[in-house]
């Protein structure tokens, strides 16, 4: 019997223990998080504070744990947050550094953000692109500087990729298009060359494109027409050139089209007008000819903006049989003729028309 109990009080030690080291993060975890965190510094809000003892997965801020493996899943670090210790001191967060190669020694991360901190600077981990898991990837307003990896294809369940406001440059890999899980894809207010990628429709899962700020030159690939679920395109403030391909205003739940401030020529497709783009930015481009003379019920524009172009002839008489247009410029462009009354003209002001050639009537001079 003695050795029996021997025997089960040494199983039960076991179980204790094996258990014990379930409930905490593996060390090598741990080690990966604190070799991270020697790479940045943050000395506002004392963020890093609570990255002491030996689990990391227990009041570690910003640190979240699979509750079964107890593996490191998420890092959330905002700079801009409604977290109490920012509303504390009554000031967002500044932190410098640069992210460390060690973050992809946590093979199982779902989720990466490293957001809003203004001072990081360095360039993206090359070795990111071996997460298996990752699912989220927002490095938004930052200094991160280089190029993005081109390995980036792999992150196959990938749904958001978000590299806003930072210094990143070169071109889009071509691997991108392979993330065929990606749903956000956000690279506003970068130094991103190059063109578009041709075969950018393959991305069949993604509802928000935001690309605008950057230096892409090109033209507009076709194939995004084929994003059955993109709502939202946004390709502003580029260098692109060519026509709009007409197949976007066939696009069933795009809602937003901004291209302003690029170099594309050609005309006005006239499926952007009785299309389901509800805002549309086309102004300080090249376009010429007609306006096309197609609006009528399935015309809804909270926004059109045609402004600084080199379009002429008259203003369609259809767009009164528009089903809304909330704010309309025109100006800067070679219009002629009457302007047609009746909504929505009559809630215009005058600088919707101005810096036209001869246009005239309400709410400019009378014909």
């Amino acid at each position: 019997m003695g050795a029996v109990r021997l025997y089960l009080t040494a199983v039960a030690i076991t179980l204790f223990a094996v258990t014990c080291a379930v409930q905490g993060c593996p060390p090598s975890d741990r080690a990966a998080l604190l070799a991270f965190k020697s790479a940045l510094h943050e000395s506002k809000h004392g963020i890093f504070n609570s990255w002491v003892g030996t689990d990391c997965c227990h009041n570690w801020k910003g640190i979240s744990c699979d509750q079964q493996s107890r593996r490191v899943a998420d890092i959330n670090l905002r700079g801009e947050s409604e977290d109490p210790i920012y509303e504390k001191s009554h000031r967002t967060g500044y932190m410098t550094g640069t992210i460390s190669p060690a973050i992809c020694r946590l093979t199982r991360l779902s989720s990466v953000t490293i957001a809003d901190w203004k001072g990081i600077t360095g360039e993206i981990p090359k070795c990111i692109t071996t997460l298996p898991f990752l699912r989220i990837l927002d490095l938004i307003g930052n200094r991160i500087s280089g190029e993005i990896p081109a390995g980036i294809g792999r992150l196959h369940r990938l749904t958001v990729l978000n590299f806003a406001d930072n210094l990143i440059s070169g071109p889009i890999p071509a691997s991108l298009t392979n993330l065929s899980s990606l749903m956000h894809l956000d690279l506003r207010n970068n130094k991103i060359s190059g063109e578009l990628p041709r075969d950018f429709g393959r991305l069949g899962m993604l509802s928000r494109a935001l690309l605008s700020r950057n230096l892409i030159t090109g033209t507009i690939p076709s194939s995004i027409s084929q994003i059955y679920r993109l709502a939202d395109l946004d390709l502003s403030l580029n260098q692109l050139s060519g026509p709009i391909p007409a197949t976007i205003g066939k696009m069933a739940v795009l809602a937003t089209l901004n291209l302003d401030c690029n170099k594309i020529s050609g005309r006005i497709p006239p499926s952007l007008i009785v299309s389901a783009i509800s805002n549309l930015n086309l102004s300080r481009n090249s376009l010429s000819g007609l306006i096309p003379d197609v609006f009528g019920p399935r015309s809804y524009f909270t926004a059109i903006d045609l402004s600084f172009n080199s379009l002429r002839g008259d203003i369609p008489k259809s767009i009164i049989s528009a089903s809304y247009i909330g704010h309309l410029d025109l100006s800067h462009n070679h219009l002629c003729g009457r302007i047609p009354a009746g909504s929505p003209f009559d809630h215009l002001e005058a600088s919707s028309f101005s810096y036209n050639d001869c246009l005239c009537g309400k709410p400019l001079k009378t014909c």
